[in-house]
């Protein structure tokens, strides 16, 4: 254990680059925890409609954001063989692919209304998911392009950045959420409306932070940002070859519990609630765990542009390790205290009866959330250790087959056809949780992606080059 803090990749090595990250992660689960329970507490139907829209919101988004995202593999392969140029050229690359899928977001947002008519929700929650959709689609690309400036940091393992400016937009975020959506300090009282405009105007500062702070004098120089602008075919085409099929795999996995709360929300508005409730609980453990699978793949990613993939399995156990006691404490606070997690969520005008039937079904939610939270540390590390080396399309394939054959048409087939009850529904979830992991694990004990690179093979080459920046901020 104290030998495995010190090596290279070890404990301390995944633990600098990951916590910053997961600082982020956790300031971004902030926002929408907060959210979450300051609509709770403005309505039960705020609450029912907030999830299913800003989960379908992010089904749409998912994708884009998982291409963007893959720039961290680019400019972590390319930090890893001393490529500094190319590590400007990848980002670019990355910045043109999020401008136009904001586009497409855009046209996106019109389509709103149809959408949500195929939930068969209640018409005042339809109602309600319409207005947040369409505005955190408009506003989408603000974060896509402050994804895609992340990078540039990330992938050369400089993440304090990263949480710093995601601090700063929660500071901002979560006292302008609260003012919209009630009324407060002198702000109009937007409701739902209010929640969707508070995250766009969070994103659009951190969007300014990065532009601000990427391209300052010291970065365009080391990294040639002015000369590297340009678009890049070749360059372009490796991140699309790479890129969409892990924002495939993204999307595909969204787009499943996107479903899941679909067809929950057919058998009741309290099992809805109650669904949501858990899902926004649950947000605790797993989007800090984000900021580790970023770090996994960077390490991975470093690792394979030096040539020494070996250093990228010492990463990936170091990592495992860290996780797996993160997720066991987590799960632990489920089993123990899931009426006082509730709780946080109960709106001022909920009538007593009502709300303990709600608590009663979210303590049973929450178990079976325990239950699979140990095992989507396997899933989360391995799957990011293998797409750090370029491994994207394994990861697709294994995503999409098994959410499809074990949670989306088993929970359609056993609400439409058996009046299978929310219990059941969740039980699919668990086993494809556990699956997926142990399918992960395989891949990653098998080997094969030590042998691939998502950038172009070229001499690996030491660089010690004083003018390229290696401090944060």
């Amino acid at each position: 254990m104290l030998k495995r803090w010190s090596i290279p990749n070890g404990y301390k090595d995944v633990l600098r680059i990951s916590l910053p990250l997961v600082g982020s992660m956790a300031s971004t689960t902030v926002m929408l925890f907060t959210d979450r329970m300051f609509l709770g507490w403005y309505s039960m139907d705020a609450i029912a409609a907030a999830t299913p829209a800003g989960l379908t919101a992010f089904m749409f988004t998912c994708f884009f954001l998982g291409v963007v995202a893959y720039t961290n593999t680019f400019i972590a392969q390319y930090t890893g063989s001393g490529e500094n140029r190319e590590v400007g050229s990848a980002l670019w690359q990355g910045i043109y692919f999020a401008l136009f899928s904001g586009v497409i977001l855009v046209a996106i947002a019109f389509t709103a209304e149809p959408i949500f008519k195929l939930a068969n929700h209640p018409v005042e929650v339809q109602r309600l998911e319409v207005i947040y959709f369409e505005i955190l689609m408009i506003g989408a690309i603000f974060s896509l392009l402050h994804d895609a400036l992340a990078c540039f940091y990330s992938g050369r393992g400089l993440t304090l950045t990263i949480m710093i400016v995601s601090m700063i937009g929660a500071a901002v975020n979560i006292p302008l959420d609260y003012a919209l959506i009630n009324g407060k300090w002198g702000f109009p009282q937007l409701g739902i409306a209010g929640a969707a405009y508070a995250t766009v105007l969070g994103h659009s500062l951190i969007l300014l932070l990065y532009i601000v702070l990427v391209f300052r004098p010291g970065n365009i120089r080391a990294f040639y940002l002015v000369k590297e602008c340009k678009l890049k075919l070749d360059l372009f085409k490796r991140l699309m070859k790479f890129g969409v099929p892990a924002g495939i795999s993204f999307f595909v996995e969204i787009f499943a519990f996107t479903l899941f709360l679909f067809m929950v929300g057919q058998l009741g508005k309290m099992e809805l609630a109650a669904t949501n409730i858990t899902f926004a609980i649950n947000m605790l453990a797993f989007l800090p765990m984000i900021g580790f699978s970023i770090g996994t793949s960077t390490l991975v990613g470093q690792a394979i542009g030096r040539g020494r993939p070996e250093d990228g399995v010492v990463a990936t156990n170091s990592a495992l390790h860290i996780c797996f006691c993160y997720m066991a404490s987590i799960a632990l606070i489920y089993l123990l205290f899931p009426e006082w997690l509730f709780t946080l969520f109960k709106p001022d005008n909920s009538l007593g009866t009502d709300y303990s039937q709600l608590v009663q079904m979210g303590r049973v939610l929450l178990l079976f959330v325990a239950a699979y939270s140990i095992f989507d540390t396997g899933n989360i590390i391995f799957a990011a250790a293998i797409k750090g080396a370029g491994d994207t399309r394994f990861v697709t394939w294994t995503i999409a087959s098994m959410s499809t054959g074990l949670m989306v048409i088993p929970v359609y087939v056993s609400i439409k056809y058996f009046n299978g009850g929310l219990y059941l529904a969740w039980s699919f979830i668990t086993a494809y949780v556990c699956l997926i992991s142990f399918i992960f694990w395989w891949r990653f004990k098998q080997g094969k992606w030590k042998s691939m690179r998502v950038i172009e093979p070229r001499p690996v080459i030491i660089l010690e080059n004083p003018g390229v920046p290696t401090t944060e901020i």
